[in-house]
């Protein structure tokens, strides 16, 4: 079993989207059970709150129901999961913070290394910004999931 959370700021636009898809490339090719996917947030500003509405029209477009929500990252999860992946420049480096009493920096990854159609040094937070910022992101996130999830079921079990 693969298992891999998503992260982001507050668990609202980018780590949970990211999740529903490739929660959805999963379930298209039948390997569910082979996989373990969540999203959660350096902050726990929005826990509990269901996912940015902007974000949820957008991703509906595309096909896509957002239905997590909001939770904080927490130590424990680098021992639950296999890769811990941030979107940008604050989010791997709260990530390595987090990790580092525990060891498990390795486990933390840049989501736009998975990219490739459209490469970028990360994905950037739509939050602030109109329709455009969050179509940008889905086309990241859709690439991202793709390519990873690509690496994923080429690697030997």
């Amino acid at each position: 079993m693969k298992r891999i959370l998503f992260i982001c700021l507050g668990n609202i636009c980018r780590s949970c989207t990211a999740q529903t898809i490739l929660q959805h490339i999963v379930d298209t090719e039948g390997l569910t059970d082979q996989f373990h996917i969540d999203s959660a947030g350096i902050l726990d500003y929005h826990e509990g709150e269901m996912a940015d509405s902007r974000m949820r029209k957008h991703a509906a477009r595309r096909g896509y129901e957002i239905t997590h929500r909001s939770r904080p990252v927490r130590p424990e999860d680098f021992l639950q999961f296999d890769y811990v992946i941030g979107m940008d420049d604050s989010n791997i480096m709260e990530l390595n913070r987090i990790a580092a009493p525990i060891g498990h920096q390795a486990k933390v990854h840049r989501m736009t290394q998975w990219c490739r159609k459209y490469p970028s040094p990360d994905v950037p937070d739509p939050y602030y910004g109109g329709d455009q910022g969050f179509e940008h992101v889905l086309d990241l996130l859709e690439d991202a999931c793709q390519g990873l999830f690509e690496e994923m079921t080429s690697e030997p079990a």
